[in-house]
Formats: structure tokens, C-alpha cells, sequence
């Protein structure tokens, strides 16, 4: 197995290293729940040792206009050192190394089916995780409000599909009585988790590549974060075999330290003149 699928799996226990769930059936609520951790995973999840970030940002623009300024001066500060630490430190290595989610839909997309990459007219399809950011990220919390005035968490309560499978399908599982609550939400949630796993396993990171919040906030700093991609066109024999190996299907080398590239460091590897480099202070192959 390669470091890759090892910092994947190794990282996917790390989120989700809670086993106190067996014993007492409930979430963790303890003192690592006021960290986040960097991938997508529910915190919701009976296994969750961390927070997730989108859940917080969500909760933070949803209190806004109920909570006094001085209450929300910390939450402010927390998520934009968080955000800065981890877009600035990592970008979208965390999409290809680290988060839980995007381990999840690579297995996935090892299972026998259909192969093929889902495009539509003008790569419309890669604008889908913008409207979704700007619109169940940012304007339902600020706008959307609930009858005491809190925001709605839009992400989390209409789409997530991490949400759905580690919190929602997870927790019916280990409290069947919560059955008789289920509502047309949850449904529209089931239907929509099955129709993205489908997606997954015809289409390589499907929801990483077309519908992620999170992984667009790293992508912003993949151009000026530590991690970056580097190419040297002198050493350049155009032989492409990094596009082949390259599994976001990325035109390279525009799209070396494009919002969409993972840092699955696929280029890296296979380039026979070493054209393509890493500019870190850290050795990780």
C-alpha cells in the first residue's frame, strides 16, 4: 500500500478515534470537541473525536444575529486562524491525503463498474461547489433564520453526504427509536448520499471534484500555500504520462496548482525527467 493510502487510512482513524460510542451510545461531547479537524467529517458521527469545520463556520455565521459581538470576537479568530493554518500550511493535500471522505470515495471507486469522467457543456459542472459553498454555506446560515432567530445550518442539514452516512444512517443504526423521527429531510438526504456514492463510483472523487465546500476553501490557496507544485519546462519531454496518471484528469502543467488538484502528487511520481517538484521544507515521498 502506498504512503498515500496509508496517511489516508491513518488520518480516517484519527477523525473518527472515539470508541466510547460502543458503551454508552451517544456522541463524543468532551474536550477534543472544541478542535476541528482539517477533512470533511462529521463531528455528529458517534465515533467523531473533532468538530468539522464547515460545521463551525455554519454555526458561527448562523449565531450572528442572535449572540452579542463580544461572544462571537473568539469563534471569529479560532476559524480564521484555523482556516489560514491549514489553506496556507497544506491547501488541498488535505483532499488527497488526510481527509476522511475523499478515503471513502476512492474505495469506493475501486469497486468493478462504469468508468467515466462526467463533464457537461463548459465544465459546468465544476461550478456546482460554488453556488453550494456561497449558498448553503454562507447565505441559509446569515438569512435563513429558525423561529428563536439562529440561522439555519444549511450544508449540514440539506446536503452534507458525509453527514448523512457517518451521523444520520450511522446513529438510526445505534438508536433505532429515532426511526419514528425521521422526516422528509433525512429521506431527500438518503436519496441524495446514494446518488453521489453512484456518481463516485462511475466518476473518480465525484463530490470532491463537483460539489466540496471545504475542498474549494483549501483549492484557493493551492497557488500560495507551502505545498505548492512547481514545473520546469527545460526538463520537459512532453511525454504526458502525468496526465495519464493524473486521476482529476488536470491539463498539466496549467493546472498543477489549480483549485481542483488533490496534491496526490501522481506527476510527481511518474515523470521520468523529474520536471515536476515539490516546493516544501518536507520530504514526503
Amino acid at each position: 500500500m502506498s504512503k498515500r493510502k496509508w496517511s489516508q487510512l491513518i488520518f480516517t482513524i484519527f477523525h473518527n478515534s472515539y470508541w466510547g460510542f460502543i458503551f454508552t451510545g451517544n456522541i463524543y461531547t468532551g474536550f477534543f470537541k472544541r478542535f476541528c479537524a482539517p477533512g470533511l467529517n462529521c463531528s455528529s458521527c458517534p465515533a467523531s473525536l473533532f468538530a468539522c469545520p464547515l460545521g463551525i463556520l455554519q454555526n458561527f455565521l448562523a449565531s450572528f444575529r442572535i449572540l452579542p459581538l463580544s461572544s462571537l470576537i473568539g469563534t471569529f479568530f479560532y476559524i480564521l486562524s484555523f482556516f489560514l493554518f491549514f489553506c496556507i500550511g497544506f491547501g488541498r493535500f488535505i483532499c488527497g491525503w488526510i481527509c476522511p471522505f475523499g478515503f471513502f470515495q476512492e474505495l469506493i471507486y475501486k469497486i468493478p463498474f462504469i468508468k467515466k469522467t462526467i463533464t457537461l457543456p463548459f465544465q459546468l459542472q465544476r461550478y456546482f461547489k460554488y453556488l453550494i459553498f456561497f449558498t448553503f454555506v454562507i447565505i441559509i446560515p446569515l438569512f435563513v433564520l429558525t423561529s428563536i432567530g439562529y440561522g439555519v445550518l444549511g450544508f449540514c442539514k440539506y446536503l452534507c453526504p458525509a453527514g448523512t452516512l457517518e451521523a444520520g444512517i450511522f446513529n438510526l443504526f445505534l438508536h433505532y427509536d429515532l426511526v419514528a423521527l425521521v422526516g422528509m429531510i433525512f429521506y431527500f438526504k438518503v436519496i441524495l448520499l446514494f446518488i453521489i456514492l453512484l456518481l463516485c463510483l462511475i466518476d473518480y472523487r465525484f463530490f470532491c471534484k463537483n460539489l466540496c465546500p471545504l475542498g474549494l476553501i483549501y483549492g484557493f490557496f493551492n497557488k500560495i500555500g507551502i505545498l505548492k507544485l512547481s514545473f520546469n519546462s527545460e526538463l520537459c519531454t512532453s511525454c504526458k504520462l502525468c496526465e495519464k496518471v493524473c486521476p482529476l484528469n488536470l491539463t498539466i502543467p496549467e493546472d498543477l496548482n489549480s483549485i481542483e488538484c488533490i496534491r496526490c502528487l501522481n506527476c510527481l511520481k511518474v515523470c521520468p525527467t523529474k520536471a515536476i517538484t515539490l516546493k516544501n521544507p518536507y520530504e514526503l515521498l
